[in-house]
């Protein structure tokens, strides 16, 4: 009874190599992500026993994606299949100063297609100790808005940690329901929130500023509001510029405040997915040390995941524990 529970679309990311735009290029590489899905792969790199629950093409695209996820031993045995083509990104690596673009092709894919009934929740459940989710989900379309609900319930009554990262991006809720309810709804289901005064701000309707103290009182406020709400952990990201940010994380559980110190990152090989990298560092590390160090060890995987290209973090856990106890001179290893 110790499986990490993840559910959300899987995608396929189509880039021109290197750092090139689409029109300088006729190469383009390929790799598979989707928020929950590099949460799930990051934490089986550490170690952990990971499901994922999504709904994928019925085609050999399809099946390459769920060998992907076998290859990090991730369980597929919840995964349902489609007749609609799997969902894609387009992505242009920015550089310096040139930000990165997104163009997503996902609004009739297979996931777009998932409904309540499709998937066994309480099989799916069955060894389930922790279920983790973000807001992206839910703000596809209300299949896989209901779904996640059915499974959230069900978590919560077996007694399951639930961790929220309820981003909210505005362009991706287009089938008519309110954003700010359906998250509400959906936090009121969950134990951990990973998020920051934004995302507070957009659950609460209030407008603290981004002060460590205003940090505090816009977490005792969402306690308030969601009192299965346990602990609250944010990431805090500095951009000098396209290729350079500083991470830092802090939290407050309800006793008390910390914060880490940055960790500079002075040449990113990969932005996407460092988020999702902060949230299986978070979720890996609270079931292993108290929360300060859970905190940092989230933060360091985030910041480690800046090193990878593609979506998914490639770092163990004693990759992230050398960065803890302050090796980050990257020296060959021999």
């Amino acid at each position: 009874m110790n499986q990490i529970i993840t559910f959300g679309e899987v995608l396929m990311r189509i880039s021109p190599r290197g750092n090139k735009k689409f029109i300088q290029s006729n190469n383009v590489e390929f790799y598979f992500g989707g928020t929950e899905v590099n949460v799930g792969i990051s934490i089986a790199n550490f170690g952990g026993d990971v499901k994922h629950i999504s709904c994928i093409s019925d085609d050999f695209i399809g099946d390459t994606a769920i060998s992907y996820l076998r290859k990090f031993d991730v369980s597929t045995s919840a995964i349902v299949r489609s007749k609609r083509p799997l969902g894609v990104y387009f992505l242009e690596v920015g550089a310096v100063m040139r930000p990165s673009s997104i163009s997503y092709n996902r609004s009739h894919s297979s996931f777009s297609e998932i409904q309540p009934e499709m998937v066994d929740w309480e099989n799916a459940l069955k060894k389930g100790k922790w279920f983790h989710w973000t807001g992206i989900t839910p703000a596809l379309n209300k299949g896989s808005k209901e779904t996640l609900l059915e499974g959230l319930k069900l978590a919560r009554a077996k007694g399951m940690q639930v961790s929220a990262d309820p981003t909210y991006r505005s362009g991706l809720w287009k089938y008519g329901e309110d954003p700010k309810e359906v998250l509400t709804e959906l936090v009121h289901y969950s134990t951990i929130f990973i998020g920051g005064v934004n995302e507070i701000n957009e659950l609460l309707g209030t407008n603290y500023s981004f002060s460590n103290e205003d940090f505090i009182e816009a977490s005792k406020q969402l306690m308030e509001k969601f009192p299965s709400i346990e602990k609250v952990f944010d990431k805090i990201r500095t951009s000098i510029n396209s290729s350079w940010h500083k991470i830092r994380a802090r939290m407050w559980n309800g006793k008390e405040f910390k914060e880490t110190q940055d960790l500079d990152i002075t040449h990113i090989i990969d932005r996407i997915g460092t988020g999702d990298a902060y949230a299986a560092g978070i979720i890996h590390g609270l079931q292993k040390f108290d929360d300060y160090k859970a905190m940092e060890f989230g933060s360091a995987a985030c910041a480690i995941k800046h090193t990878y290209m593609g979506d998914v973090n490639y770092a163990t856990e004693s990759d992230v524990i050398n960065i803890l106890e302050g090796d980050t001179t990257g020296r060959l290893k021999r």
